[in-house]
C-alpha cells in the first residue's frame, strides 16, 4: 500500500528544488554520497513523525537560503506542508497550520540506518535513544511519561548544582522521578517481552541455525517506594556529582546471544542478523499496536549487508511501502530514481 505518494522540497539541505513521485510498493533512490538521498528520507520522516532524525531546522536550511519548504502528499489525499522561515517551523495539514505535527496526524515509520547495525556495541545512551523512539511510536503514553520524567529529572539536576540545596528542596522532584521512572521501566519491560517473544524465531529464519537471542533490560529493578528511597539516600553523592546518578535515564538494553552478551560472543554476521530480526519485529509490532502499516525507510544500508541478508530485508518488508536510498542498485531491485 502506498502511503507516501509525492515529495517536493525547496531549500531543504542541499536540494534547491526537488520532486519525487513514489512507487506503489518500492522506491529506490540512487545517488553518490553527498547527493541528498538521506535528506529525502529526512523530509518524509519529518512529515510523518513531526521531527527530524538528523538535526535541527537551522541545519536543514540550505546554505544562504532564508526558508525551507517540504510538501509531502499522502495516500488519503492529505498533504503535509512543513515551512521554516529561519526562526519558526509550522506544519500545515490540508490548510490548517500547527506549530507541531498533531498526534492524530503522526504515522508509524521504521527507519533503518547503517548505524543501527552497530547498535549492539554502541553506547547505552544510543540504545536508550533507539528504544525510546520505538516505544514512543508504539504507545503515545510512553512519550508523555518520558517527557514528564525528563522535566522532573532536569529540575532535580539543576537543584543539585546549587551549593545551598538541601534534601527538602528535592522532595517533590524525587517523588516525580520515582513515579514516572517506575512507569517507564514497566513500559520498557512490557515492550521488550513482546520483542523477545519473536526474536529467536525470526533470527533463526534469517541465520538458518538453532541459536537463541534476546534483549534484556539492565538497570533499575525496584518498585516506586524503593526508587524514592534510593534517590533520597543518594543525596550527598548526587550533590557532589552535580547530577542524578540513579534512575531510568541510566538504564541500558543488553543483546544476549546463546545466553551470553552478544557484544563479545557473537560474530559480526550474527549481530547483523539480530538487528535485522529486531527491525522486522519493529514493523510487525507497530502495525499491530497502531493499526497502520508503517512506512519503511532504508537509508543506504545495502552496502553493509551481504546478498543473503539483503534478500531477507527485501522479503520481510515486501508488504510495506519501502523507500530506499543506495549508491547502487541492490539485488532484485529494478525501480530507481537517480539523483
Amino acid at each position: 500500500m502506498r502511503i507516501v505518494e509525492n515529495v517536493k522540497l525547496k531549500n531543504f539541505r542541499c536540494h534547491e528544488d526537488f520532486e519525487l513521485s513514489c512507487n506503489e510498493d518500492t522506491t529506490l533512490i540512487i545517488g553518490s554520497n553527498g547527493s541528498g538521498k538521506t535528506s529525502v528520507l529526512e523530509a518524509i520522516y519529518l512529515a510523518l513523525r513531526g521531527k527530524s532524525f538528523k538535526g535541527v531546522d537551522r541545519e536543514i536550511l540550505r546554505r544562504e537560503a532564508d526558508f525551507y519548504r517540504a510538501e509531502i502528499r499522502l495516500h488519503d489525499f492529505k498533504t503535509v506542508i512543513i515551512r521554516y522561515d529561519g526562526a519558526k517551523k509550522s506544519f500545515e495539514i490540508d490548510g490548517k497550520k500547527n506549530l507541531r505535527l498533531p498526534k492524530k496526524s503522526r504515522y508509524p515509520v521504521v527507519l533503518f540506518e547503517p548505524d543501527d547495525l552497530y547498535l549492539v556495541g554502541s553506547s547505552p545512551s544510543r540504545r536508550r535513544d533507539y528504544f525510546d523512539e520505538l516505544f514512543r511510536q508504539i504507545d503515545d503514553k510512553y512519550g508523555v511519561t518520558l517527557g514528564k520524567y525528563n522535566k522532573a529529572l532536569k529540575q532535580r539536576n539543576d537543584l543539585l548544582k546549587n551549593e545551598f540545596v538541601d534534601e527538602n528542596d528535592l522532595f517533590s522532584w524525587n517523588v516525580m522521578c520515582a513515579n514516572y521512572g517506575t512507569e517507564l521501566i514497566l513500559f520498557r519491560k512490557k515492550f521488550l517481552d513482546e520483542i523477545n517473544a519473536r526474536m529467536t524465531e525470526i533470527y533463526r529464519e534469517i541465520a538458518k541455525n538453532e541459536d537463541e537471542c534476546a534483549i534484556s533490560y539492565v538497570g533499575t529493578e525496584v518498585d516506586e517506594n524503593k526508587y524514592l528511597s534510593i534517590l533520597e539516600s543518594n543525596f550527598e553523592k548526587d550533590r557532589y556529582l552535580g547530577y542524578t546518578s540513579f534512575g531510568a535515564h541510566r538504564d541500558d538494553y543488553e543483546f544476549v546471544f546463546n545466553g551470553k552478551r552478544a557484544d563479545g560472543s557473537a560474530s559480526r554476521g550474527e549481530i547483523r542478523s539480530m538487528i535485522l530480526a529486531l527491525k522486522f519485529i519493529e514493523a510487525k509490532i507497530l502495525e499491530q499496536e497502531t493499526g497502520f502499516s508503517p512506512v519503511v525507510l532504508l537509508d543506504d544500508i545495502f552496502s553493509e549487508l551481504d546478498d543473503a541478508r539483503q534478500k531477507h530485508l527485501i522479503s520481510n518488508f515486501k508488504d510495506y511501502q519501502m523507500i530506499i536510498t543506495s549508491t547502487s542498485a541492490p539485488i532484485d531491485m529494478n525501480i530507481d530514481v537517480n539523483l
